[in-house]
């Protein structure tokens, strides 16, 4: 709060995501309202991200996201939450803790002092990231 509006991007990407996360737990929410909550933190997120990247000459985002080491099946799942048929509500909690896993590793561990290397992913990371690209190219929208 002491940022006002010049809050850091991953301090407000990381307070929206969890509070999609108490809303889901709450379970004061129907399930498409939990997506469009979920959907406007994931966007936001993925848009405020590269913002930082663009240049003058417009750069997909798919190539931003991949400079970045944000997976881009999460750029897929914002692409559809803006422009396509709204995605399940557990695609949209998949992103969610993709998310906050991302910036706990890029943001939080350095604001913490826990520079640990994580170069090598763990072997259940890189299945759970091919699942959800098979997820997502199988009509994972309807």
């Amino acid at each position: 709060s002491r940022y006002g509006p010049k809050m850091p991007l991953a301090v407000d990407s990381t307070a929206e995501l969890i509070r999609c996360k108490v809303l889901d737990s709450s379970g004061r929410l129907k399930s498409h309202e939990l997506i469009l909550s979920y959907g406007l933190a994931l966007v936001r997120f993925v848009n405020l991200i590269t913002e930082r990247k663009q240049k003058m000459v417009s750069i997909p985002l798919r190539q931003l996201a991949r400079e970045v080491d944000i997976p881009v099946w999460v750029v897929d799942l914002r692409h559809e939450l803006t422009h396509g048929k709204l995605p399940r509500l557990a695609l949209c909690r998949k992103g969610c803790d993709v998310v906050l896993d991302w910036l706990r590793k890029v943001y939080w561990n350095r604001q913490l002092g826990n520079n640990l290397c994580e170069e090598d992913e763990d072997e259940e990371e890189e299945q759970e990231e091919v699942e959800a690209n098979a997820e997502l190219d199988s009509n994972a929208w309807e």
